[in-house]
């Protein structure tokens, strides 16, 4: 799998090396990079969406439960700017 490809993992949560790491269920391990903290989801059954940066290394930019829908994703900081100085 090259860099860069977008990815959508189901697996469960651990405590990593450095960090978060995603043990699949075929026995494989991806390490996270998570922006703030994920610990309310350690230890159980989750879905990650993110970008390969790495060997083995997904930079996540969304994780939920794996039994729930996906949340939606946050507004790109260039359209909340644009709304804080309309006064929106």
């Amino acid at each position: 799998m090259p860099r860069g490809t977008q990815h959508v993992l189901t697996g469960i949560l651990r405590r990593g090396r450095w960090g978060y790491a995603l043990q699949m269920d075929g026995g494989g391990m991806w390490q996270l990079d998570v922006t703030g903290s994920a610990d309310r989801h350690l230890n159980t059954r989750v879905t990650v969406e993110g970008r390969r940066s790495g060997y083995d290394l997904i930079d996540v930019y969304r994780l939920y439960p794996a039994d729930a829908p996906p949340p939606p994703l946050p507004e790109p900081w260039g359209v909340r700017l644009r709304r804080f100085f309309r006064g929106h």
